[in-house]
């Protein structure tokens, strides 16, 4: 059985992942051991995660967690567009939204789970 998770552990994942996915985001050269190999496949799976633990650390904000992952997906495309090496792309923002209603969808049996303590 798994033990449950504060949710204070939830939050502090979350913001550790946002910020991560900003510096890998902005990154000239990011790792290739941090790489799916495809970018879209990247932005994917780093909007899927952040949803999930965004459910995960606030639960009764859904709206605005989801407004909040696609601003957040703006920003780094126009981040990008001004680094003069990385490049912002609509079909990023694509996959960047692929990745939050997968994240939203694998967030709700978590939810459900008894390793989630709400309080």
């Amino acid at each position: 059985m798994l033990p449950r998770i504060p949710r204070t552990l939830w939050i502090l994942a979350f913001f550790t992942c946002l910020v991560s996915v900003m510096i890998l985001a902005l990154m000239k050269n990011p790792s290739a051991l941090l790489s799916t190999g495809w970018d879209k496949g990247n932005h994917v799976i780093a909007f899927l995660v952040l949803t999930c633990l965004g459910r995960l650390s606030f639960p009764a904000q859904r709206g605005l967690l989801l407004l909040g992952l696609l601003g957040y997906g703006v920003l780094i495309e126009n981040l990008q567009r001004l680094t003069g090496y990385r490049f912002g792309e609509y079909q990023d923002f694509a996959a960047d939204v692929v990745g939050i209603v997968l994240g939203y969808l694998l967030a709700i049996p978590l939810m459900r789970s008894r390793a989630y303590e709400q309080s």
